[in-house]
Parts: structure tokens; sequence; C-alpha cells
């Protein structure tokens, strides 16, 4: 699947606004993120909103001209080609919540490059989940042992569990009681959620993505922990069954796809069955849990970091 690359600048530069930023972009079909700070382009290149202030690389600020350098991008952010539509893009930034904030950005198509040797040398760190799972890449080494020990390929430039989204999902496949349930993890990505709901004593794990590249990156990541009870399809939830199949449901998505899914979701959850969800801000939950209640969930708890929210519900 291609990928569209963007960098964008925000003046005034918040970490806030880099967060607002993110979940506009998600909410148009932006699936993956990652903060920088080490990339210059000249303003020639760079398209935007206002673009009536630029940070310098020196970080004082003063009136662009053709030799001015944008630095520090804030975020990098990629979407999938087909999922693209300019004007749906341009509305949301032109909608930007936060009053007063120049956007710039710059866009090209994702190349195909060696993901280990870029995450290994700009991104990717171990990820330490309240000390009882931990995820690693292929070529960490001593990486400290957890109850929990994962390890990915990262075959591309997202996935990796860093983000508070994952984060959060993580810990509460940790909390919730997994032993001997089916369970359903929708876009799977890079399996992480599958992988360890298996460890958590599943009985069955289906994950499920659109994406061709997550699909063949999971059946990889689910040999490499040795696993053998996660089968990966490619699709999303017209897939589903209308009979109960489900005891559990993972869905680490944007808020639209989940709201759309949740009956789908519901049909193939036995009674009982649990739905931990995330990817949408902790602003956004009761938007979700009317939708969830219309669908015969309750609302169990929520979770919040940096104002992600991670939601849990049962049927």
């Amino acid at each position: 699947m291609k990928y569209l690359e963007f960098h964008f600048n925000l003046t005034p530069a918040s970490s806030d606004f880099v967060d607002v930023l993110e979940g506009v972009l998600a909410d148009v079909g932006f699936d993956s993120f990652v903060k920088s700070d080490d990339a210059i382009v000249s303003p020639s290149d760079a398209r935007g909103l206002t673009g009536d202030v630029v940070f310098t690389e020196r970080g004082d600020m003063q009136a662009p001209t053709a030799t001015t350098a944008l630095a520090l991008h804030a975020l990098t952010a990629y979407v999938p080609a087909s999922a693209f539509d300019e004007d749906t893009f341009q509305a949301a930034l032109a909608a930007f919540p936060v009053p007063g904030v120049s956007i710039t950005y710059t866009m090209n198509e994702a190349e195909d490059r060696d993901w280990n040797a870029e995450w290994e040398q700009n991104y990717f760190t171990p990820l330490d989940v309240d000390g009882r799972c931990v995820v690693s890449a292929t070529f960490h080494r001593d990486v400290p042992q957890a109850e929990y020990n994962i390890v990915i390929n990262p075959r591309m430039s997202f996935g990796t569990g860093h983000h508070e989204t994952t984060r959060q999902m993580l810990r509460a496949i940790l909390h919730a009681d997994l032993e001997g349930r089916d369970v359903l993890d929708m876009g799977c990505g890079t399996s992480i959620l599958a992988i360890l709901a298996a460890k958590r004593g599943a009985h069955h794990v289906t994950a499920i993505d659109i994406d061709e590249w997550c699909v063949a990156n999971s059946r990889e990541n689910i040999a490499l922990n040795g696993v053998d009870n996660v089968e990966v399809h490619l699709g999303d939830a017209s897939q589903l069954p209308d009979t109960p199949t489900f005891d559990v449901v993972l869905a680490n998505i944007h808020l639209n796809i989940i709201t759309a899914d949740l009956p789908a979701y519901v049909r193939a959850m036995r009674p009982g069955g649990l739905l931990l969800t995330s990817g949408f801000y902790a602003d956004d939950l009761p938007r979700l849990r009317t939708a969830a209640e219309a669908c015969g969930l309750r609302f169990v708890r929520a979770t919040e970091e940096n104002r992600w929210c991670c939601a849990s519900f049962q049927l």
C-alpha cells in the first residue's frame, strides 16, 4: 500500500497543538504519526493556511523569505494514498479548533526503505508498560525481561506501540481476564495487541487489518513471538460474522471507524463480551458512549494519557 508522508510545522509551537493536530488528521484518514524535530525544509516547498510567521533554525521568529528555512517540524504524519482527499484535508485544517495557529506542511510519497535501520537510528526504543510488558525490536540487545516480552520487526514507519493509545490498550489487556477467551483485534497493525492477548491466555485470536503491509508484518511478528493461536486476515468489519463468536474485541482505530463499526462488533460478541477501544481523545468519549449504548453496550471505565483515551464497554 502506498502512503503519503506529511511534515507539519505549527506556529506558535506547542506540544498541545501537535496533539490537537493529530486528532484532526486522524479524523480524515491519517493513521500513523511520528513527533520529530530533526528536519529542515525550504519554505519555497512549504504550503499552508497562513504561513505569515515561521520558526527559523535558531528558534526565533521572522517573516518568511525565499531563503528562510523551516526548522523543527513538529509532526510527521502518514495517510494511505488511496484514502487521501485533498478537499477534506484542507477543510479539516481550515477548521483547526485552536485559533491563531499557523500550519504549514510539505508532502511527498513515502519511500520504501529499511525501516529497521530507520527506527534503530531515530525513533524506536523498547517500550515498558508498568514493568509487566516490554515491547522491543529485533535489533535491540540487553532487553529487560518482563512478565510478557514481545518482539517486533518494524517493517514500516509506524506501529511500534509507542503512541499513548497503544500503551493504554496494552495496559487494559494486562488487566483483563483473557484466559480461554476468543479475541478479535480490529485494525491490528503490527499485531502487538493480538500477541499480548495470546500470551495472556486467550484461546484464539483473530486479527484483521485493511493494510496488506500490516497483515504481512503481523504474520512475521506472530512467528517471532512463538504464538500459534493468532490468525490474520486482510479486510474490515464487513468480514465479521453475524453470530456471536468473540468474548473480547480490541479496537484501537479512529473514532469514526469505531462508531461506524460498533453494530458489527456487537453482532459478533457473545453475551457479556468486553470491548476495549482507543484511538480517540477524551473529549470524544461522550460521543462514543452514546453510540455504544445505542448498540446495547454498557460503559465500564476509561483511562486518559495526554488527552488520548481508552475505554471499555460490556455487552
